[in-house]
């Protein structure tokens, strides 16, 4: 096999940019340079410009497929393939094909032509790619149900941009250039609206722009270069957790913003040992502002900052690197050069600025050293207990054994009693141990003993030494033990975090939750999430009963505190209490956020409710009175002579359009009812017998006569159903003039049968049926899937049938008709039903 064809795709933001188009005239071009072009498949939508382009450019016939009683059209993969042109066409490419085909969708269709040698151009609008499925179904409200996995379009070898203005694209779908002309108000009205082309545009236009930056990244690896390349202004901020990390951010934000197009990224380097000290509160609220400001958040691990932060840099292919000048003292960057000098020796063509700031080169202080170390004084007191003891012991057992002994195996021996002590009691107990064991060994071992005399420089020597290595081991022990607590800390806070992350992330009750978490990890009282409004501070919520003067107040924002009752918290708690208050904060924006969402759903919903009514009275309900108003006019009318015939014809349009009009008012005031909980049902012990003969005859005010196209199939032996008569037969009236005009004139069925106690009845048609995907969405007000049969019905009826139903105490589920359709079945109770 030689090698696989090249992909090329143009990527729109919306219908009608000009895809289609391009690919034609791209194919038409490669033809008049004496290439082979075939069209495989392409779809002009009707568009005279769009079917001018095909010319004479040859094109392979497409493949017949019958699904459900329908035909389709699809592309004939096995004639492309027999064909073996050096090009091919195919449009759409996120397309799904009908069963039957090989594959499930176009675009494996075209990864077979692809691995075949064959060279493809295709086209995609953005609302396909998977990734921005959710996003543009939230802008447009229009869920996409034919999407391409990203990793297809970015694999190609070409994507191109078919780029239109939103106002140069309505102008052309006012033109009917796009649309039928019956499409053109509702598709400029929703989903060509000027900011739904905006914001789809964009989208288009940030997708292929990370597709270049991607190819320019895979192009940088390729070649091995790791030169900064100025494709783009990337402008790298390092920012530490301290107070200055605002200043730098909003600093490096009006650098990028300078650069007109320019990139904002903070970054944060974390200890491997996670021991950095950082505020976490004060890392997510400079990571909220570099978002704030366009900017993204990036958190890297690395002992090395120097190198951490420049190896990021470059992987970014940073221009421009912001950092805050040294908060150490001048004698301290006197001694070691600071991070900052490093970067700028080391960043090469990247431009450092050093920023400085309110806390920039703090001043020295003097302070005595902390009489704490790694473990609990209890260990430290056993220490000195044992230095106290164990030194004196040993000195009688030494002196014992006076004459057998050098003093440097006496050095060794009280050595080792001073890592004893070190090991029980860490270093403070280890110095001391070090002092009494130098005095010690000076007044009964060194020579001239008895006195703090030493005669000989070589045991001046040695006894130098054991102090030295006394005092050194009891330092390394007292970090050893310092750290390995610090180790154990940052793993309890870990999963302390870990655990709020996960109750933050449930949702629901998040902030209730994360309060008493709060509460249990810190042994509080009480914890309270408290709010200033209008000078005055409300409670939001609490965990346990807040009575008792606040033990602690941790400021969230200015408006926002976490008051904690209970004993007073040290400061080693309050880092990880601040990473709670600042969870408790997003816990309470999600929460409001939540319910602002599900006041906007129903807002939107209200909306589509309206705007739907809206349309089925403008048709709906205008078709039946202009057929009453046309009728009576001709009856009315003195210059027309009417026979016998005509008028009753007449008469028989005004009773149907009336029925109908009753039909969909009917419809209309259940569904009202339904949603406000007006129904009421009166339920007794009726026979089937009785409901459904009148459910078929009512169905004739439906807008169709179903008597002679519904077979029923009831049995006498069947229990009674304990059921609202009225509202059952209003619901089977609804699922039968539903089933009739759905079932593409094919005769329904209405059966009934029993089973555990409960009496199923199935309204069955043998109709196209409905894609299982689709199968919630019908029971929906004012949905009909796009369909409108003869003009008729406002998509009610199944939600109607389906809220009396549920009311009455049973379920309605639709299934597969065997052989094809939809079968409705409905499952009532009986007076045995427990």
């Amino acid at each position: 096999m030689g090698s696989p064809g090249t992909l090329r795709i143009y990527l729109g933001a919306a219908p009608g940019v000009g895809k289609t188009y391009k690919m034609l005239d791209e194919g038409r071009r490669r033809a008049e340079r004496g290439a082979d072009v075939v069209v495989g498949f392409v779809e002009t939508h009707g568009r005279a410009e769009t079917a001018a382009q095909l010319g004479d450019l040859e094109i392979v016939g497409r493949r017949t497929l019958t699904y459900r009683g329908a035909s389709f059209e699809e592309m004939d993969l096995d004639a492309v393939l027999a064909r073996r042109p050096e090009i091919a066409l195919v449009d759409e490419l996120a397309h799904t094909n009908v069963p039957g085909s090989r594959h499930a969708k176009r675009w494996q269709d075209v990864r077979a032509l692809l691995e075949a040698g064959i060279h493809v151009l295709s086209t995609v609008n953005v609302q396909h790619l998977e990734s921005l499925n959710d996003v543009v179904e939230t802008i447009t409200g229009v869920p996409q149900r034919e999407t391409i996995p990203d990793a297809v379009v970015r694999a190609a070898d070409q994507v191109e941009l078919v780029d239109m203005a939103p106002d140069a694209l309505r102008r052309r779908m006012a033109h009917g250039n796009i649309y039928r002309a019956d499409k053109i108000d509702a598709a400029l009205g929703n989903y060509f609206r000027v900011g739904n082309l905006t914001a789809l545009r964009e989208l288009a236009l940030l997708w292929t722009a990370d597709k270049v930056d991607e190819a320019l990244r895979r192009y940088r690896d390729e070649h091995d270069i790791d030169g900064v390349w100025e494709a783009r202004e990337r402008v790298v901020v390092a920012v530490t957790g301290g107070p200055e990390g605002d200043t730098l951010i909003r600093r490096a934000a009006r650098i990028a913003a300078r650069s007109q197009q320019g990139d904002l990224l903070a970054v944060h380097v974390s200890r491997s040992d996670g021991l950095t000290g950082a505020d976490p509160a004060r890392i997510e609220d400079q990571r909220n502002l570099a978002e704030s400001l366009g900017g993204t958040f990036h958190a890297v691990v690395g002992d090395d900052v120097p190198s951490a932060l420049l190896d990021f840099a470059r992987g970014a292919n940073a221009t421009q690197l912001v950092l805050g000048t040294s908060r150490r003292p001048r004698w301290q960057r006197a001694v070691s050069e600071g991070i900052g000098t490093r970067v700028i020796a080391e960043s090469g063509p990247i431009d450092v600025h050093m920023v400085t700031h309110a806390q920039a080169g703090g001043a020295w202080k003097p302070r005595l050293p902390k009489l704490t170390g790694g473990l609990t004084a209890r260990r430290r007191w056993y220490g000195v207990a044992l230095a106290l003891v164990g030194l004196p012991l040993l000195t009688g057992v030494l002196t014992l054994a006076e004459g057998h002994l050098d003093l440097s195996s006496e050095l060794l021996l009280y050595l080792g009693s001073v890592v004893l002590v070190a090991l029980v009691g860490g270093g403070y107990p280890a110095v001391v141990a070090a002092a009494l064991g130098t005095v010690l060994v000076n007044w009964f071992f060194t020579p001239p003993v008895r006195t703090f005399t030493i005669a000989e420089f070589d045991n001046l020597v040695a006894l130098g030494v054991f102090v030295l290595v006394a005092l050194a081991v009891a330092w390394v022990v007292d970090l050893s033990a310092r750290r390995r607590r610090q180790a154990s800390r940052a793993q309890a806070e870990a999963e302390m975090l870990s655990a709020l992350s996960r109750g933050v992330l449930a949702g629901g009750r998040a902030l209730p939750t994360l309060l008493d978490q709060v509460r249990d990890a810190f042994g509080q009282e009480s914890v309270t999430l408290q709010e200033r409004v209008d000078g005055q501070w409300l409670t939001i919520d609490a965990a346990g009963e807040p009575t008792g003067p606040p033990g602690t107040d941790v400021p969230v924002t200015d408006t926002l505190h976490l008051v904690l009752r209970g004993r007073r918290l040290p400061a080693s708690d309050r880092r990880v209490l601040a990473a709670f208050a600042a969870q408790a904060a997003v816990a309470l924006r999600q929460a409001r956020l939540s319910a602002q969402a599900a006041e906007a759903a129903d807002l939107a919903e209200g909306n589509r409710m309206r705007t739907a009514l809206l349309a089925a009275v403008s048709h709906d309900l205008r078709t039946p009175l202009a057929s009453i108003k046309a009728s009576v006019t001709a009856l009315r009318s003195e210059s027309v002579r009417l026979d016998d015939d005509d008028v009753d014809e007449l008469h028989a349009t005004i009773d149907e359009s009336a029925d109908q009009l009753n039909a969909l008012i009917d419809n209309l005031l259940d569904m009202s009812r339904l949603q406000t909980g007006a129904v009421n049902p009166l339920r007794r012990l009726v026979s089937l017998e009785e409901i459904v003969p009148a459910a078929i005859a009512g169905a004739d005010r439906l807008g169709a006569p179903v008597r002679s196209e519904v077979s029923v199939e009831v049995s006498e032996s069947l229990p009674p159903v304990l059921v609202d008569p009225g509202l059952l037969e209003r619901a089977l009236a609804n699922l039968v003039g539903n089933a009739v005009r759905h079932g593409g004139g094919r005769p329904v069925a209405v059966r009934a049968s029993a089973l555990a106690g409960r009496v199923e009845i199935r309204v069955v048609d043998t109709g196209p049926g409905v894609p299982e995907a689709d199968r919630d969405r019908i029971f929906g007000a004012f949905q009909r899937l796009g369909d409108r049969p003869d003009g008729n019905g406002v998509g009610l009826g199944l939600a109607v049938a389906r809220g009396f139903v549920e009311t009455i105490g049973g379920t309605l589920e639709p299934e597969d008709t065997p052989g094809g359709g939809l079968t409705m079945v409905v499952s009532l109770p009986t007076k045995d039903t427990p």
